[in-house]
């Protein structure tokens, strides 16, 4: 059998059995924006990887549309080239020889009527010659300014339409918007073209495997779930921290900032994947009621000064080279008050939760890369050690790493050997790379899959985005209106006001 063949013609495969790989079902994929890192370095290695992985059919075809004067070869090693520097698996001539037919390039602006006409022909051609049945998912990789344009012209030109049992859909990169208003204008556009099931809003954070895991870890096992509530947890903290600074992003990232970039999307769907009650189901309308619920439920603090920080990295040093600031990258303005770290407490105002803050933070050139999910547990409400036998003993605490290092850590009180009794920390460990031969999937590769396949599990909704735009946008506006944000030395774990903020709960931020 061919790497792109599929085997869903097994009549004793059983579709419930969800062992089993999914193969996507005759289909192309449209990129706009082919030429940009995204593409080169995510999209077009994931396809192939899900080719050689035989998740795809065997006419399978990649449209890339974009102003570059090329012709359908200059594509083709296009995405040779990215292939053979970004993919996951190994590079197979056979692998590739087939993909390699279903291959085409449009070249044109986003204005240029000729253009869409031009890709309407090439997919027309491509159902016949490729077997592709009308069914293209379009990839806006491209600035989301260029958004609207984009989706009013697939309309414009009838790219949209689906005619019998066709599909086509939309599928679009964050941010989506940059406030609760934007977002909502965003979703007007979008929708007045496709239907809300034909929108698949990416966020990379979701397709990746330990974020997958928590459902697992939570609703597959009974040792949790009993004190995954307020009367075991002491609180919740969420990171997702960069040692690096903006790099060439400066365009983009300067008037975005931390808060919008990371807590609007990622750490807020961390957050209620987490807080979130067992869904029904694992279908996409069932989770998302669950998901939906949690955001709705999320409460800001009465005091937006002292339980929100936001700061700027400063010169410093990272990984024992001399880096500059924030306000001294290329492009960036020196009166610039953007921030490059955020933290924020909420708390959840539910049964569950009531009372147990969840405390969020991301930055740019902090201590280390790391993406984690601590929960930590209270205290045992009697001791019968005395304190110097457990002076070491830290609270228990469960850790989710979503990068790097995958996998997930519990901490607990163990005696030390001896004839003493002492009672220190330590660590039971969980690796996705010891724990399993096989390695994970690239993100990308799984949620470009489940678009092809339609499973819209793992995309956030409308109501999501504007409830998770509901919460940030009064922290932007306090920021907005007092002072700039804190400086903290590159390198370092952000600003001291972030620690004061746990400090006064009596709590402290973990090291990762």
């Amino acid at each position: 059998m061919s790497p792109l063949s599929a085997s869903g013609d097994n009549p004793l495969r059983d579709a419930q059995d969800r062992r089993l790989p999914r193969i996507a079902g005759p289909s192309g994929l449209v990129i706009f924006g082919v030429t940009g890192d995204l593409s080169r370095k995510k999209l077009m290695p994931a396809v192939y990887d899900l080719a050689n992985r035989g998740l795809l059919p065997p006419g399978f075809s990649l449209i890339g549309f974009a102003r570059r004067e090329w012709q359908d070869e200059d594509f083709a090693q296009e995405v040779h080239d990215a292939v053979k520097e970004h993919a996951r698996t190994p590079f197979r001539e056979e692998v590739w020889h087939q993909l390699i037919q279903g291959m085409r390039f449009v070249q044109g602006d986003f204005d240029d009527d000729a253009a869409f006409e031009n890709l309407k022909a090439t997919i027309a051609d491509l159902d016949k010659a490729q077997g592709t049945g009308g069914n293209f998912a379009f990839y806006l990789s491209v600035p989301p300014k260029f958004f609207p344009q984009v989706v009013q012209q697939l309309k414009k030109h009838g790219l949209a339409d689906q005619q019998g049992d066709s599909w086509r859909r939309a599928v679009i990169e964050k941010p989506f918007g940059h406030d609760l208003a934007s977002a909502q204008e965003l979703n007007a556009i979008v929708h007045e073209v496709f239907a809300p099931d034909q929108v698949f809003r990416i966020d990379h954070y979701l397709g990746k495997e330990t974020v997958q895991n928590i459902l697992a870890l939570r609703f597959a096992n009974t040792l949790f779930e009993p004190i995954w509530n307020r009367s075991y947890v002491d609180h919740v903290q969420i990171t997702m921290a960069e040692d690096i600074g903006i790099g060439g992003r400066a365009g983009y990232y300067d008037g975005i900032g931390a808060a919008r970039d990371v807590i609007q999307n990622h750490l807020l769907q961390l957050l209620a994947l987490t807080a979130m009650e067992e869904p029904a189901s694992f279908d996409a309308d069932a989770l998302a009621a669950e998901k939906t619920k949690v955001l709705g439920a999320v409460k800001l603090p009465k005091d937006l000064g002292k339980d929100t920080v936001r700061g700027q990295y400063a010169p410093g040093w990272q990984g024992g080279e001399k880096v500059i600031g924030y306000l001294q990258e290329d492009g960036i303005d020196a009166k610039s008050k953007t921030d490059t770290f955020a933290a924020v407490k909420l708390e959840i105002d539910n049964r569950r939760w009531a009372g147990v803050p969840f405390y969020l933070r991301t930055g740019k050139r902090l201590g280390r890369r790391v993406t984690e999910i601590a929960v930590v547990f209270q205290r045992a409400p009697h001791s019968p050690f005395d304190q110097t036998a457990t002076e070491e003993l830290g609270h228990n605490a469960l850790v989710i790493r979503v990068q790097p290092d995958e996998g997930v850590t519990m901490r607990f009180g163990s005696k030390v050997p001896g004839t003493s009794m002492e009672v220190r920390d330590v660590s039971m460990d969980f690796a996705y790379g010891e724990s399993f031969t096989e390695s994970s999937p690239e993100a990308y590769e799984r949620l470009i899959l489940d678009v092809l396949l339609g499973d819209s599990n793992l995309f956030p909704r409308t109501e999501e985005v504007e409830l998770s735009w509901n919460i940030l946008d009064p922290i932007e506006r306090h920021w907005d209106q007092h002072g700039k944000p804190a400086q903290y030395p590159s390198g370092t774990w952000g600003p001291s006001e972030a620690d004061e903020m746990l400090k006064r709960d009596g709590r402290s931020w973990r090291r990762p």
